[in-house]
């Protein structure tokens, strides 16, 4: 029988968060035709070895090498055959109701190509990365002088449906029907804003993306390390392609200063890095947590 889902995570050293993440799915997958798929990215705590016995129903592709987000989203994505695939971060928790949920307001609306949802933080707050606009070169200098409103489309309610612009890749919803039309995730992204990316194609190919008021928790952060200057290169890295991708066009005068506000921030955040190691170095009892 077809499925009519796909669940598709990418897994780096998270072995617990995983376990816990394939357990909510499974429940939340219960009378539902779908199928999940676990890319590891080569980790070095026997994820895969650990995990393919409590799960034997979850398809595992163990890669040699770190490949990146998008290339192990799509090595799933292009072996599975469902109607539609959910991107799911590994350090999630999705409520029972959640997939259902969602599938029903997609079947509801054909023109909606790729669905987000509520994402909350660990004291249940939800965070305001679950509904984003375009970072165009007006909203992205905006967010970086830390005017957020818009980025964050704060004007959308919590509680009800609306239409956003990016679908966040730690819970995104997409029809296979769209992604055929626009393509799967750009590689040349080897994380981060490869779901900003699709979302804008998704866009410019004429479907909508939707945020949904259904739950998951958002360990943000605990399946990345954020704290390393690799961190930062591949962020802002991510930046620049998204820009030269979409805003190449534009003339010296716009770009430039987007560009030069995006090694600025890169810079700052590399020089707070060296500072919180150093003070951490000098004052190495603030490490200690009570």
């Amino acid at each position: 029988m077809a499925q009519k889902i796909s669940v598709v995570i990418v897994s780096y050293n998270v072995c617990q968060l995983l376990d816990e993440c394939l357990q909510s799915v499974e429940r939340a997958l219960e009378g539902i035709e779908g199928d999940i798929w676990v890319v590891d990215n080569k980790s070095t705590d026997n994820t895969v070895d650990t995990l393919r016995s409590k799960h034997p129903h979850v398809h595992f592709i163990a890669n040699h090498q770190n490949v990146g987000f998008a290339r192990a989203n799509n090595q799933a994505i292009r072996k599975s055959s469902s109607e539609y695939v959910l991107l799911l971060n590994p350090d999630t928790v999705v409520y029972e109701p959640t997939i259902k949920g969602c599938l029903d307001f997609m079947e509801a609306h054909s023109e909606v190509g790729g669905a987000g949802v509520r994402m909350l933080n660990r004291e249940g707050n939800p965070a305001p990365e679950s509904r984003r606009a375009i970072p165009t070169p007006w909203v992205s200098m905006l967010k970086m002088l830390g005017f957020t409103h818009r980025y964050y489309m704060s004007n959308l309610p919590w509680d009800k449906p609306g239409k956003i612009e990016v679908v966040s890749g730690a819970y995104c919803m997409l029809r296979r029907k769209a992604l055929d039309q626009v393509g799967l995730l750009d590689e040349d992204f080897f994380m981060y804003g490869e779901d900003i990316d699709l979302s804008f194609r998704l866009l410019k190919g004429g479907w909508q993306n939707w945020y949904l008021p259904f739950d998951i928790i958002h360990y943000k952060g605990e399946s990345t390390e954020k704290t390393s200057f690799r961190y930062v290169h591949v962020f802002y890295q991510a930046m620049l392609i998204f820009f030269r991708k979409h805003y190449g066009h534009l003339s010296v005068l716009l770009s430039l200063p987007i560009k030069t506000a995006i090694y600025f921030r890169a810079f700052v955040a590399l020089m707070q890095m060296m500072t919180q190691r150093l003070s951490n170095f000098l004052h190495p009892q603030n490490d200690i947590k009570a």
